[in-house]
């Protein structure tokens, strides 16, 4: 599917749906408890549903209904052997994740993806899973692959390249016999991994870990509770209307924001504020207003990869020089956003410097361009319909199916606020 853009103002309500990391978290710790869970207005995307999936597989009893309540009975550690590879489509955090929840069987579990989740490192999960016990099978430390369970309690050692490797060993290590020490080099994204401990603070279970967090600390003998939840608002899909707003001059009024949940990218809003939007909390909505112009900008982006797409357009649309930096993980991600990034800005008549761990990008005029590609990153397809919504004449982004993967109501919901959007379906 392509979307044809054409320029417009983003002005109006949008509703932001739940947060991924959230949901899959507690899909995650459901499955594994004793007894029955409740996930009230779970993020209802490509990726949760592979989540689901998996779960369902391995033993997990799952009730959608209308998909505003998931009810997960979940099987006491108790896993069930699967008949055949469970494809985890193109969610890399499902797959790190359920990969350590299959090496607490005593089965061979069998994983695959679509080509994109084929890229996506695995090695070094699979390394420290291997040092605890399992037996692990992949050709090129990616999918696909397989372990065989079950794993101990031990002293292992990760790489903090991803965030995703250190939250699924975390998420196993307090159902094993045994204490689990974890040793980290260079941990990224911390504050995914602070959301993955506050999970495990809800469920009672404490993590010792060292101020530099190269080093944790899990006892074991523990046993997931059921739990009823409410998913908060996913803060790294709310910096898509934050960008709409921003680039067009217009007004959006985002619904449910909790800035005291543990997100790392709430702190996208208060890199916009510093570019000159005018960010107003309200009792139940946040209101952006763009201004005239984006001030230029200088921002370390480790603690939120994520946002590099929507922060690129942003440069892209402010007065002078931008860099981004310290964000060598967005080139690990469902594609090298790094890269695509830089090539598909340039398209559109930017200036920018591609950089080992980020981007310096000279803000100008956007040109339309109707060859733009997505390269199939949900992040980069969203990023770049709006900024098309920033160029004159008519953009086409490619490949634009890819935004289900966290926003399905994407182009819905930005075209009841304003967006110029056509789809093109083939």
């Amino acid at each position: 599917m392509e979307i044809a853009v054409k320029k417009s103002k983003l002005s109006g309500m949008i509703e932001i749906p739940g947060s991924k990391s959230h949901t899959i978290r507690a899909v995650f710790i459901a499955s594994l408890a004793s007894g029955t869970s409740t996930i009230k207005m779970p993020l209802v995307s490509e990726d949760t549903v592979a989540a689901l999936r998996a779960a369902s597989i391995l033993g997990a009893w799952i009730k959608r209904g209308d998909d505003t309540v998931w009810r997960i009975s979940g099987m006491g550690g108790h896993l069930l052997q699967p008949a055949g590879v469970i494809d985890m489509a193109n969610s890399g955090t499902s797959l790190r994740l359920f990969t350590a929840m299959a090496a607490l069987g005593s089965f061979k579990v069998r994983f695959d993806g679509d080509s994109s989740l084929r890229t996506r490192k695995m090695a070094s999960l699979l390394e420290a899973l291997a040092a605890m016990g399992a037996q692990v099978e992949s050709a090129n430390g990616q999918c696909p692959l397989s372990v065989t369970g079950p794993i101990e309690g031990r002293e292992v050692l990760v790489d903090g390249k991803t965030s995703q490797f250190l939250s699924a060993l975390l998420l196993v290590a307090p159902l094993l016999k045994e204490p689990t020490t974890i040793h980290v080099d260079k941990l990224n994204e911390r504050p995914y991994v602070h959301l993955t401990l506050d999970w495990l603070k809800r469920q009672n279970i404490e993590v010792k870990f060292d101020e530099d967090m190269t080093r944790f600390e899990v006892s074991g003998g523990h046993r997931y509770q059921p739990f009823s939840t409410l998913i908060p608002v996913d803060f790294s899909t709310a910096a898509f209307p934050l960008l709409g707003a921003a680039v067009t001059g217009g007004e959006v009024k985002i619904p449910n924001l909790d800035f005291k949940d543990s997100q790392g990218d709430k702190a996208v809003f208060d890199f916009f504020a510093r570019m000159g939007v005018k960010i107003t909390h309200g009792e139940h909505f946040t209101t952006v207003k763009g201004p005239r112009k984006l001030k230029a900008f200088d921002l370390d982006l480790n603690a939120t990869p994520d946002a590099l797409p929507v922060l690129a357009v942003a440069a892209a649309c402010a007065e002078g020089v931008s860099t981004l930096r310290n964000a060598p993980q967005a080139r690990i991600k469902e594609t090298d956003r790094i890269a695509c990034m830089t090539a598909e800005l340039r398209k559109m008549g930017i200036a920018v410097e591609e950089l080992e761990d980020g981007m310096v990008i000279t803000g100008g005029k956007l040109k339309a361009c109707t060859d733009l590609q997505s390269c199939k990153d949900h992040r980069i397809a969203m990023a770049l319909a709006i900024a098309a919504m920033a160029a004159d004449g008519e953009s086409v982004v490619h490949d634009a199916d890819c935004v289900a993967v966290t926003y399905p109501a994407f182009i819905e919901n930005f075209r009841a606020a304003g967006a110029d959007f056509s789809e093109n379906e083939f």
